[in-house]
């Protein structure tokens, strides 16, 4: 049995490879290249970004006795995730590249990239689980809470399921250093990153000017009845819920509640405004291979970090619903994911557009 290794130079798809090995699989490590360093800001010369993630996955694949290779993923990477990015603010939403990641990259060109290569398996180092049952398989959640990652992976297929696999789901963070400590891996004690992947220094809307050369214009500040309250810097630089930043002055907090894109305005309005039970869903990838009822209750999530809230899902097409939520859920931001769960099993999810 072959297995190709998504290995990003951390220490969870270290681990996942070291796992892999240990199940018997003759495997194989692989490097995504997905931009250039100059492409982000950062010096092509400087060995510490990017560049440096690379001799780490190496390093581990020589002391696992594995070959390596990075493929040159550039071009599909643009075209798939950076586009969303910007087409996503450009539009008045806030997206979440790694998603579309999962689904473009790792789990579509490098499961191709497996098949040409003769592998059995992909894997990576998500904190999630694969379940077999009768008819095809789950995908559930990661057994460490504060880990799971089930949320970013909503997009999987049956076919892609059948052909991954998560070393690292019933493990705990913790529990990953210390098994990479006792083999002498050189990333065992390296932070986990946080940023986006081509936005290393946080700063969205630069990158957005850089990757477009445009300039964003300025327009303005309004409540929900179209008074003027100031100026805005450009509408890419605000999200649904932000509070910081505005710059307004006003007797109580002021927060971002919708994003006018046609008129070019920034509605503003109370905490209290952020809320709603009602959410509507596109580009739904129902997981399982059973038919999904027309309504049925479940619990949903809206953002990566907080817990799933109980709701109502009725379908409104084959890949659309409408969520009711038992209780108001704050600041529901278009472009957004929302997944769905039953219990430890993940239903599915779609992007948020209301």
């Amino acid at each position: 049995m072959k297995a190709l290794i998504a290995m990003s130079g951390g220490v969870d798809s270290s681990v996942a490879a070291l796992l892999m090995k240990e199940k018997g699989y003759d495997c194989i490590g692989c490097t995504m290249k997905l931009y250039a360093n100059e492409d982000i800001n950062v010096c092509a010369t400087n060995t510490c970004c990017s560049l440096d993630d690379v001799e780490d996955a190496k390093s581990v694949a020589r002391r696992l006795s594995m070959p390596h290779y990075t493929f040159n993923f550039q071009d599909r990477f643009r075209e798939t995730v950076i586009n969303d990015f910007i087409n996503c603010y450009e539009n008045g939403m806030t997206p979440n590249p790694c998603i579309q990641c999962n689904k473009h990259m790792k789990f579509s060109e490098l499961y191709r990239r497996a098949l040409e290569l003769g592998c059995d398996k992909v894997v990576t180092g998500h904190y999630v689980r694969i379940r077999k049952c009768d008819n095809g398989y789950q995908l559930l959640k990661g057994l460490d809470d504060n880990k799971d990652q089930s949320y970013v992976l909503y997009n999987m297929t049956q076919e892609e399921l059948a052909h991954t696999d998560f070393p690292l789901g019933e493990l705990t963070k913790d529990e990953v250093r210390k098994i990479a400590e006792s083999n002498d891996f050189i990333n065992a004690n390296k932070p986990d990153s946080q940023d986006i992947c081509f936005v290393p220094d946080g700063d969205y809307v630069s990158a957005l000017k850089r990757f477009t050369g445009k300039e964003y214009e300025p327009g303005e500040f309004v409540d929900a009845d179209g008074n003027v309250l100031g100026q805005h810097k450009g509408i890419v630089g605000y999200t649904i819920g932000q509070r910081k930043g505005l710059g307004i002055s006003a007797a109580h907090p002021l927060y971002v509640t919708k994003l006018d894109v046609p008129n070019n305005k920034v509605v503003l309005g109370k905490n209290e405004d952020l809320f709603t039970r009602d959410v509507y869903v596109k580009d739904i990838n129902w997981i399982g291979p059973d038919e999904t009822p027309e309504r049925f209750s479940c619990k949903a999530k809206v953002r990566y970090r907080m817990a799933e809230q109980p709701c109502q899902v009725e379908k409104t097409g084959p890949i659309s619903a409408k969520i009711i939520f038992d209780e108001p859920q704050r600041a529901i931001t278009p472009g957004q994911s929302a997944v769905f769960y039953d219990g430890e099993v993940v239903l599915g999810g779609g992007i948020i557009y209301n």
